[in-house]
């Protein structure tokens, strides 16, 4: 598999103009940093919409899926930065989606990613599907394709009420990286061309990588 983890946090979420500043200025100098930090994870990486909502993204790889309910990243949530408090009430439209990667071929990342969000009623049926569709071959300006399915029980937006009902808890996320727009976008709308994948879509989106933290990066101790 091209991605080194099998577990990935997806979020994605919108912010005020006036509180842009330091939001971008938060996740820059503290949080990519305090996440990759934590054991197990591998890298983060952040996102802004070319064509899509919300209008920020960020994925965050993990070794294995169990180390985004773990008793350390439990630990990090339970124990925000003032600084991450303040931000993260800011959050508007958020989604939030603890997945396994089930599905992931190809080599690479691109600087163009785009994402198709699917709400499965036959998860064998679509899963069939993706596994051939979610093939980059030798598609020019393609590099790989991924599956996120989502662990309903965990994939809660953490600015909302833990209680209230979330119909896109159980979403999967099909990730499309290339190093051309308009070549990540003809390869999101050709898998669109498949009945079931089709039949399962709530959104599509096309997003520009802005930067990415490995934990290789991070200053030692």
């Amino acid at each position: 598999m091209p991605l080194a983890g099998k577990g990935m946090l997806l979020t994605s979420m919108d912010i005020d103009p006036s509180n842009e500043a330091e939001f971008n200025r938060w996740y820059a100098r503290e949080h990519l940093e305090v996440r990759v930090a934590i054991p197990g994870f591998l890298e983060a990486r952040r996102y802004v919409a070319h064509d899509g909502k919300p209008k920020y993204l960020s994925l965050y790889s993990t070794e294995t899926f169990e180390v985004l309910d773990s008793p350390a990243y439990r630990t990090a949530l339970a124990n925000q930065t003032d600084w991450s408090k303040a931000n993260i009430a800011r959050f508007r439209n958020m989604i939030r989606a603890v997945a396994r990667i089930s599905i992931s071929r190809g080599q690479g990342r691109g600087a163009v990613l785009g994402i198709v969000r699917l709400r499965p009623v036959d998860k064998d049926r679509l899963r069939i599907a993706l596994r051939d569709q979610l093939e980059p071959g030798k598609l020019d300006g393609i590099l790989s394709m991924h599956l996120l399915e989502s662990d309903p029980s965990l994939s809660k937006p953490i600015t909302d009420d833990p209680s209230a009902p979330n119909p896109g808890a159980g979403d999967w996320f099909v990730l499309i990286e290339g190093t051309d727009v308009k070549a990540v976008s003809a390869a999101v709308t050709a898998r669109l061309g498949d009945a079931a994948i089709k039949s399962a879509m709530i959104s599509t989106g096309l997003y520009h990588l802005m930067w990415d933290l490995a934990k290789c990066d991070l200053p030692t101790i």
